[in-house]
């Protein structure tokens, strides 16, 4: 009797040990299956930062290398003053893309990479031949000189200086016998009130430069706006149409429409924006924006002369070109709150 119950006793210890064990494979299953999904899901999450990091890179860079593209393209027929602005431009476009396509090399795969360096260096080849066709070198040979020729040489490599008046006016100026540029504008003035009509601006470059705590008035549809070294200034423009490059700009307020926004260099300075594309801005902090508000009384007539679509307006739609955490907003811009805006600008 006392062996039957050993025997019992025996068996039922067994049939703890052998359900304990098959408890303890269950549990182990389970966390295995949980494990492996957590790096499923890591994974997929790293996938999908990883293709959120490409899209916004190709996004940028072929918004970017478009532009280069029709600044090239808009020098075709253009003088060469203006060419030579547009070129500049796009130089200095195009390193800055060189820089983006260095800065971005680690997010993007081997095919995605040769995409890009393909496409960059056909843009690069495109600059060269589009300098090359709109600004030939002049050919060098040997001449005969007599002594008129080469004091008249010498008179125009140093020119008698020129009478002491005001700051400069950008204006259309000689440039290799050819008519005048279409460029007009302010440079180095302080202090001054300056104003343009329509019809000093009407389809031409503006030029503003090396402007300190003036307000400017500009009327009318210029093709450009460039703003450089702008200091404690308050620029109004009626509505460009293509681009505004803003360079050096600080402590200032700029309201304009235009087609595209490039700003770089920029810091503490408000934009009130009307936008078709987009704003980008690079190397900037402390730029807020606000929908454009100035008003005058030909604005909707300039807003049909420039071309621009009056109902669409993206002026919050900025891209920074020193932030790419997607869904993380960048620090270097703000939105003006209503509160603060800017509504009288006659004061």
């Amino acid at each position: 009797m006392e062996v039957e119950v050993d025997v019992n006793q025996e068996n039922g210890f067994s049939s703890e040990n052998g359900s304990a064990r098959i408890q303890e494979r269950l549990q182990k299953r389970h966390q295995a299956r949980i494990e492996d999904a957590e790096r499923r899901r890591e994974a997929k999450e790293s996938q999908s930062v990883a293709e959120e990091k490409s899209e916004y890179f190709f996004s940028a860079f072929n918004r970017e290398r478009t532009f280069i593209e029709e600044l090239l393209s808009s020098c075709s027929g253009a003088d060469r003053a203006v060419v030579t602005l547009k070129l500049e431009e796009a130089k200095a476009k195009t390193d800055q893309l060189q820089k983006f396509l260095n800065d971005n090399m680690l997010f993007l795969t081997q095919y995605e990479l040769r995409q890009a360096q393909a496409a960059f260096q056909k843009l690069q080849t495109s600059l060269s031949e589009t300098k090359e066709e709109a600004l030939p070198r002049k050919k060098f040979a040997f001449r005969n000189r007599t002594k008129a020729a080469d004091k008249a040489a010498a008179e125009e490599a140093h020119p008698p200086p020129p009478d002491e008046g005001t700051p400069a006016e950008a204006g259309g100026t000689q440039v290799d016998g050819e008519a005048p540029s279409e460029q007009c504008g302010f440079s180095n003035m302080t202090n001054e009130f300056l104003t343009k009509t329509a019809e000093e601006l009407q389809r031409r470059a503006v030029l503003l430069t090396h402007l300190t705590n003036c307000k400017v008035r500009l009327f009318g549809s210029p093709s450009t706006l460039h703003l450089k070294e702008i200091n404690s200034c308050e620029i109004l423009c009626g509505p460009v149409s293509s681009s505004v490059f803003v360079d050096n700009c600080r402590n200032s307020v700029l309201a304009f429409p235009c087609q595209q926004l490039r700003t770089h260099n920029t810091t503490d300075t408000q934009v009130y924006l009307h936008v078709t594309s987009r704003a980008i801005i690079e190397d900037c902090r402390g730029v807020s924006f606000a929908p454009f508000s100035w008003s005058y009384p030909t604005l909707e007539e300039d807003f049909t002369v420039s071309g621009l679509d009056r109902a669409r307006n993206n002026w919050i739609q900025v891209d920074d070109f020193n932030w790419l955490a997607a869904g993380t907003p960048s620090p270097n811009w703000t939105v003006i709150p209503e509160t603060d805006r800017k509504t009288n600008w006659d004061s």
